[in-house]
Parts: C-alpha cells; sequence; structure tokens
C-alpha cells in the first residue's frame, strides 16, 4: 500500500485545485556544499520555486576534504508545488530525510511507463532497494530506472517492455552532484566559462595533459567531429593525432566522412581548393563523386583495402583500427554505405561506443555534441571547441554540466593540439 508520503508528493495534477494548505518536507544534503555553490543553489531554488526554506542543521566540513551536511525545511503551499520543488532540488543533491524504500511500479507495455516515473539526470545516482542503497548502472540523463533483480540500471524510454519494475515517484533516492576541487586544475581551468580571450596555447597544453592522464588511466578518447575538421585544413593535424594513438572513438556524421573523401580524391572540400584557396570549376560536383566512388568499393574499410582511398582521417581510422561510427541525418547526400541511416541505431551504436570512454573532445558539431553530451554521465569531462561561443554555452545549457569550452577555430586547436601531443 502507497504511503502518507507517496500521497502526499505525487505529481502534480491540474484538475486538483482544492489543496491549498502549506505542506512541507525536510530535506537532507551532503558533500561540498559550500565549494561548489550548491548551499546557494539549494537556497535560491526554492525561493524561485514559490517555498520558503528553514536551516534546521548546518555542518561545515572542516577541512577541503571533508563533506558539509545539511538538513532543510521547505514549505509551499500546496502539495503540487512541494513535489514539483522536491524533484528540482534532487539534481542538487537533496533528497528526503526520512529514507524509505523507492517505489517501484510496473511498466504496463512496451516503450511507456508510469505517469510519476523517475526521469534520470546525468549524476551519480542510488536508489534504496530492500533497506540498501544501490548505485544506479549506465547512468545518463532523461532515462527511466529500472529494477532487474537486486540491481538497477538507466534505461531508455523506447527500451522499456512491458513487466520491467520502473521507479517511481521521489522517495527512496539520492543524486551526487559531481564536484571537482581545487586541486584538479585541469579540470577546472574552464569550469562553464565560455570565452575567446583566453590564450588558446594555455588551454591546449592543459587538453594535452588531460588526454595524457586518460590514456594513462587506461581509459578511451573519444572524439566527436564535423566536417569544418576538413574545411579548416584541421584534417591534417586530426590525422596526426590518430597515428599517434590519441583517438579511441570517432563519432560523427555522414559529412565528415564524404568531405574528407572529396580531400582525399580532388584535393578539394565543399569545392574549394583548400591549398589555394579558391573554388574549383566543377567543384560542387566532388563531394557527390566522392561518395559514388566509395559506395561502387563496397564502403569505406573496402575504398581503403582497394586503393580508392589512400589518405584522410578514415583512412587512419581503418589503419589504426578506430572504432568509428557515422550517424545519419535528414540533410545527407548519398550518404556512403557506411553511414547508419536508423537513427534509434545509430543513438544505439553511439551509446555503446562511449560506453567505457575517459573523455571526450567535441570539434565544431553542435547536433551530434549536444547527443553525445545527452548519453554521457556527467562524471566523464567533455571539451567543447567552435569558433561559435553559443554552441558550447548550448551544449551546457542542455545539460552537460561537465562541458568547459573552448572558442578558437578547430583547424588552429588541432594544428597546436598536435605538437603538443606528438612532438613532446
Amino acid at each position: 500500500m502507497a504511503s502518507a508520503f507517496r500521497r502526499k508528493y505525487q505529481r502534480y495534477n491540474p484538475d486538483d485545485v482544492t489543496d491549498t494548505q502549506p505542506h512541507n518536507a525536510i530535506v537532507a544534503a551532503e558533500g561540498h556544499l559550500i565549494d561548489s555553490q550548491l548551499l546557494n543553489a539549494i537556497f535560491d531554488t526554492v525561493i524561485e520555486r514559490g517555498g520558503a526554506f528553514e536551516v534546521l542543521h548546518f555542518e561545515i566540513g572542516r577541512t577541503n576534504q571533508d563533506f558539509s551536511r545539511l538538513t532543510l525545511k521547505v514549505s509551499t503551499p500546496s502539495a503540487p508545488a512541494l513535489a514539483t520543488l522536491l524533484e528540482t532540488l534532487i539534481p542538487l543533491g537533496c533528497h528526503v530525510a526520512e529514507e524509505h524504500d523507492a517505489l517501484i511500479r510496473v511498466a504496463d507495455r512496451d516503450g511507456c511507463v508510469p505517469d510519476d516515473f523517475y526521469s534520470t539526470t546525468n549524476q551519480r545516482t542510488q536508489v534504496r532497494i530492500n533497506g540498501r542503497w544501490v548505485d544506479v548502472a549506465r547512468q545518463r540523463m532523461d532515462a527511466v530506472i529500472v529494477l532487474k533483480g537486486g540491481a538497477v540500471e538507466c534505461r531508455k524510454l523506447r527500451d522499456v517492455r512491458s513487466g520491467d519494475r520502473i521507479v517511481c515517484g521521489l522517495e527512496g533516492l539520492r543524486v551526487t552532484p559531481e564536484f571537482r576541487d581545487r586541486d584538479r586544475a585541469d579540470f577546472t581551468f574552464m569550469a562553464n566559462d565560455v570565452s575567446s580571450e583566453r590564450r588558446v596555447e594555455v588551454s591546449v597544453a592543459r587538453i594535452a595533459r588531460m588526454m595524457r592522464d586518460t590514456k594513462a588511466r587506461g581509459r578511451r578518447l573519444a572524439f566527436v567531429v564535423g566536417p569544418v575538421v576538413v574545411h579548416t585544413g584541421g584534417a591534417t593535424y586530426f590525422t596526426q593525432l590518430i597515428r599517434s594513438g590519441y583517438v579511441d572513438v570517432l563519432l560523427a556524421g555522414n559529412a565528415l566522412a564524404v568531405h574528407d573523401a572529396e580531400l582525399a580524391l580532388f584535393g578539394t572540400s565543399l569545392g574549394v581548393d583548400l591549398e589555394a584557396g579558391t573554388p574549383v570549376s566543377g567543384g560542387h560536383r566532388h563531394h557527390m563523386r566522392a561518395i559514388n566512388a566509395i559506395n561502387r568499393a563496397g564502403g569505406i574499410r573496402s575504398a581503403v583495402e582497394q586503393g580508392v582511398l589512400k589518405s584522410g582521417v578514415m583512412v587512419e581510422c581503418v589503419r589504426a583500427g578506430v572504432d568509428y561510427i557515422l550517424a545519419g541525418s535528414i540533410r545527407d547526400d548519398g550518404p556512403i554505405s557506411d553511414t547508419i541511416s536508423d537513427i534509434v541505431d545509430a543513438q544505439d551504436r553511439y551509446t555503446a561506443a562511449l560506453a567505457d570512454v575517459g573523455m571526450v573532445i567535441v570539434l565544431s558539431t553542435m547536433l551530434h555534441g549536444i547527443g553525445v553530451g545527452n548519453m554521457l554521465p556527467a562524471w566523464v569531462p567533455v571539451i567543447c571547441v567552435d569558433i561559435n561561443p553559443a554552441v558550447v554555452t548550448k551544449l551546457a545549457d542542455r545539460g552537460s554540466s561537465q562541458t568547459i569550452g573552448l572558442v578558437t577555430d578547430v583547424g588552429l586547436f588541432l594544428h597546436q593540439l598536435a605538437m603538443q601531443l606528438t612532438t613532446s
């Protein structure tokens, strides 16, 4: 039977306008609440949501390594408003102080879950099952949590099957926001600050150090790459990174492979001679001819093996055994036969490729960058490089708070990154 607590904090019913009595709950949070600005965020959220708070207990960590602990009474005019407030506070590390097991309901059809399902964030999450806190596996945002045996994992809504046991409501959930302390300077040097005023050389040197550290820990490096890498002349330097072992996963769209092949076969990109910087007569047809040549060979790998493609990013990926996945879109010409046109299949392939990566670098591709950011847990650092600061900001605003950005030309970035990693 549902507890009184669960009835009290049920999701908002717009037809219920009779419940206007004040409602309150006791929430708790612990962690680096001051250094990470979470304390202010919690207080501001309560006020912005039309509520009130009373600090019942606050214990400040005695050292920079110690956690602070907060117990807070929050109040709102109605139960629906309180439920909404509590749901908003969860990603900030708050949880209901009175511990209960999570509410589990059964999905009654494929691809659908009960209305009060818990929608995940990319932050570390635990679920209380039979009095025990269990870590959620495959953490990512915009998913549901499925209980399977004694384990819990994130699952896309489309992958839910009838009979799956789904975590619902707000009880029995703990979210721990990522904290990047002052000693971890390599990841905090830009810390959500997006600026074109920063010296590129300094930022690139720190990114290079992060990449070396990631490889030293035995973790893989993933690059999410747009065709601008080819247009700007950055492909030459990107291939150096591949040959040096700094690219383990390449995620891109059809256009990267097309213009990479166009450059290899005709010396142009979008019909522009990259050496001379001038359009070539009839060059607008080159990308279609490149697609035709690769498809006639039977795909990228076959084109490399047959000598049709002799240079470029995709050639180096084949030779180095890099796991590359090309996801299609409605804009694609061709596409190259390697491109996955089924977007659901492409998403699943991206997710699988990202399962054990330790760092992701996004190079001038907004849509693929946002998509990848949504697939990652918050503890995987993401570097976003783009000439347009709005692209970097949008990726962070979409929930990928671990993103740090560098506003610069991607070709210049790759040139300096290759110098840092391949000449030292």
